[in-house]
């Protein structure tokens, strides 16, 4: 009788696994290698690329003419040797002015007409989203012609990167675009809510929308960043007749063709202009991914 309570009592035993459960879970470890493989073949593509301009960057001048690919010994005078090269730190500087003041004017700039085309209800609004949208299908070359014979002919600018600073101080087509559609996922409740407390239109776009929008701007002053810090053409058409005015991506040009023995400074100059680039996306990626998620998400 103990025996047959005792029998009672126990658990039941787990069934064996059929052969669709172990089926389905070799599809599901299948799935998660091939997953899994795709995403390190994809990251050693993009990444690979970067190690060898890197390592190359450090060998001598002798082991970078060969085949090798790992540096004998670490050159890290070669980064002074391209720092100490005349007329880099200038190319730098104005890389910097370029790049920073541009992005600067681009984004005050274009927060008030994103904000007038998202949140302002008047006659001619959609014709005005289509001819921002449709500024950003013109491309640059159509329009450098007239534009170069403006700057250098009637202002006499050429020679100087002011041609390409100044426009900036009124918007740029895609960043009011992008920045309108962000603009477009802040409900309007939060504006009436402060026109009610006795807002303006401006002390609402300073107080409520701007900080609400810290993502979308974010996201417009990146890719203005890049896109100057990286701009050949521009530097090319208005500042190629002075070296002064030069660009790190103008400057690097005229550097390889300098040096084009020398694979190792030129990768090190390579390196120096690809770092800051890199280092903002780093640090500001998780705003840059948010402000690109959510735009668009109303229209």
């Amino acid at each position: 009788m103990t025996q047959l309570l005792d029998r009672r009592a126990a658990p039941a035993a787990a069934p064996p696994p059929s052969a669709a459960g172990r089926a389905a879970r070799r599809r599901a470890l299948l799935h998660w290698i091939a997953v899994h493989a795709l995403g390190i073949a994809a990251a050693l593509f993009f990444v690979l690329p970067f190690v060898f301009v890197l390592l190359t960057s450090l060998m001598n001048d002798q082991q970078a003419l060969t085949r090798d690919l790992t540096p004998d010994t670490w050159e890290w005078g070669n980064y002074l040797r391209v720092l100490e090269t005349p007329g880099f730190l200038t190319w730098w500087r104005n890389t910097l002015l370029y790049a920073g003041l541009g992005t600067v004017l681009t984004v005050v700039s274009s927060i008030p007409v994103a904000y007038a085309l998202a949140k302002f209800r008047f006659r001619g609004r959609d014709l005005a989203t289509m001819l921002v949208i449709s500024m950003m299908m013109l491309p640059p070359q159509v329009v450098v012609i007239p534009m170069y014979l403006f700057w250098a002919k009637q202002l006499d600018l050429s020679g100087t990167l002011w041609p390409l600073i100044i426009p900036m101080a009124f918007g740029d087509a895609f960043s009011i675009f992008l920045l309108r559609q962000f603009l477009l996922t802040i409900p309007n409740e939060y504006l009436d809510a402060a026109k009610v407390d006795g807002c303006g239109e401006f002390r609402t776009l300073i107080r409520v929308v701007l900080p609400m929008a810290k993502p979308g701007i974010a996201a417009i002053a990146l890719f203005q960043f890049f896109a100057a810090w990286n701009d050949y053409f521009g530097p090319q058409i208005y500042a190629s007749e002075n070296p002064a005015a030069w660009t790190l991506s103008y400057g690097l040009e005229s550097f390889k063709g300098a040096r084009h023995t020398d694979w190792n400074l030129t990768m090190a100059a390579t390196v120096l202009v690809m770092a800051p680039v890199i280092l903002v996306f780093f640090f500001a990626q998780k705003a840059f991914v948010e402000g690109v998620t959510l735009t668009g998400v109303k229209g």
